[in-house]
């Protein structure tokens, strides 16, 4: 018996979709273009061999290439998340916290793992902070396990906000 195969959906929110659909069409149609005009132009200039343009524009669409089978690969088992019950944690939202230890507020964009990026605030919801938010609402205490210890939070407030 073939064992079947788990596809693990990328979530996003409808921002992330947007963002990762323009890039996708940006780097096939405009990208694309330029990079062709720059090979054609580096090859009239006669011998490939020592034609430093032409290595850097031939880097340069492995690279463009390269990315848009990426995002194809993304976009392929995209799942929209749905934010169906306000006031709830969920991906897509914004959460102000009291971070319990050091008394002070802390904001939070929860958004999908391929979005995640924590110097903008945004955490996954797969990270140990973002899975422990998921579905508590504004009062609600919140512990959360992490190698660092246990963190103790607040949540203050709950919007649906989609991080730019």
């Amino acid at each position: 018996m073939a064992e079947e195969q788990v596809v693990k959906k990328n979530l996003l929110t409808r921002a992330g979709l947007n963002k990762y659909e323009a890039e996708l069409h940006d780097l096939k149609v405009n990208r694309r273009q330029e990079i062709a005009a720059k090979i054609k132009e580096a090859r009239e200039q006669g011998d490939l061999s020592e034609n430093a343009e032409y290595d850097a524009a031939k880097d340069e669409q492995r690279d463009i290439e390269a990315r848009i089978v990426e995002l194809e690969a993304l976009l392929k088992n995209v799942e929209v998340v749905d934010d169906s019950v306000e006031g709830e944690i969920n991906v897509g939202c914004r959460v102000v916290l009291l971070d319990e230890e050091f008394d002070e507020e802390v904001t939070y964009f929860i958004v999908g793992s391929s979005e995640a990026n924590s110097l903008e605030g945004k955490i996954s919801n797969e990270s140990p902070v973002g899975h422990a938010l998921l579905h508590h609402v504004a009062g609600d205490e919140v512990e959360v396990e992490t190698e660092a210890g246990v963190l103790k939070f607040k949540v203050l407030e709950v919007s649906r906000h989609e991080a730019e």
